[in-house]
């Protein structure tokens, strides 16, 4: 049965093969989600493009965007056949291109087209099928419609939900502004727990330690972590043992660098240019003195077709063999 207990964000531009490789190395545990994928993309694009993915990922979760019922049932069967270990569906994301497409956090004004499109994929694979949502809307933000939603998504088949702790504005706000400016209402996450504790509830939003991660999980049955697991990926390295008794002896953050060379030397072989893997490594020696060195020479060099293996090798010397913290200099700016 998938763990859930600490997952990833699903993050735009972000959350690609690459990056998950790089995470799965630091947890072996987390649920690692791909970028949203859109059911067109997966129909009539390049599936292999979206949906190819490592085997040392698992376990990994498709999250597919779309709003027509026979479009995600097709896409979640497709995802089986990938060897996705989850589908889920998104309805929390709330930029105009999302909107217009008729997808997204929008879908929490229509609980029940929703819920036939759980059903329908459901049906259609025998995997688990989880909802992101919000936890409202504009002003159909109340608790009752919360519950209401959530409620008839769990009468259609949704046993696993990801709720992020804002509501979204539709109007008016970015993307980037609907992720902090939206008070976090964790309490809210809570409730939902309460009222519903046969489904497995994880909570999005705002988090960014580990002791929050576990303070939550007295309330809810999982936390997801985005942009600080991005940026500080070795935050992760302590997820095993402290929330899946796993006491496997953890990498060095040069070890787990060194650890990357050879995924790297194979898709480099393929034609993946050393800067599509390393962007997603720059955040490994946050906290640690020479992390500025480490994050300018990669920066002024990862992206030269001629780059190879011994950029980072170099990189590796600019920092901190031990967790030094940051000296002044290199935690200015």
């Amino acid at each position: 049965m998938l763990n859930n207990t600490f997952s990833v964000a699903p993050m735009l531009d972000w959350t690609d093969r690459h990056q998950r490789y790089f995470m799965r190395l630091i947890s072996h545990h987390a649920l690692l989600y791909t970028e949203m994928v859109t059911t067109g993309a997966i129909i009539f694009g390049d599936r292999d493009r979206y949906l190819q993915f490592n085997d040392e990922e698992h376990p990994v979760s498709l999250q597919l965007g779309g709003s027509d019922v026979k479009h995600l049932a097709e896409c979640t069967k497709i995802a089986e056949d990938y060897g996705y270990d989850e589908v889920n569906l998104n309805l929390g994301c709330p930029s105009n291109r999302v909107q217009n497409g008729s997808f997204g956090a929008c879908m929490m004004a229509q609980p029940e087209l929703v819920a036939e499109c759980i059903t329908a994929m459901k049906a259609a694979a025998n995997m688990t099928v989880s909802a992101k949502t919000r936890i409202g809307i504009d002003d159909r933000d109340s608790f009752e419609e919360l519950v209401h939603f959530v409620g008839t998504l769990h009468e259609a088949g949704c046993d696993d939900f990801v709720i992020h702790a804002r509501k979204a504005i539709l109007q008016g706000l970015s993307p980037k502004e609907n992720r902090s400016i939206p008070p976090l209402k964790y309490d809210v996450v809570y409730k939902i727990k309460e009222l519903f504790p046969q489904c497995h509830i994880s909570l999005n939003g705002g988090v960014k330690t580990l002791a929050e991660t576990r303070e939550h999980l007295q309330q809810v049955d999982g936390v997801m972590m985005g942009r600080e697991a991005y940026h500080n990926p070795y935050l992760l390295s302590e997820i095993d043992c402290l929330l899946y008794d796993d006491n496997h002896p953890l990498l060095t953050r040069h070890q787990l660098v060194e650890s990357m060379f050879p995924y790297i030397e194979k898709e480099m072989a393929k034609g993946v240019r050393l800067q599509s893997i390393v962007r997603h490594m720059l955040g490994v020696f946050q906290g640690v003195n020479g992390t500025k060195a480490w994050k300018r020479f990669l920066s002024e060099n990862a992206y030269k077709e001629s780059s190879g293996i011994e950029v980072l090798q170099h990189a590796l010397t600019l920092v901190s063999q031990g967790n030094a913290p940051q000296d002044e200099e290199t935690s200015a700016g």
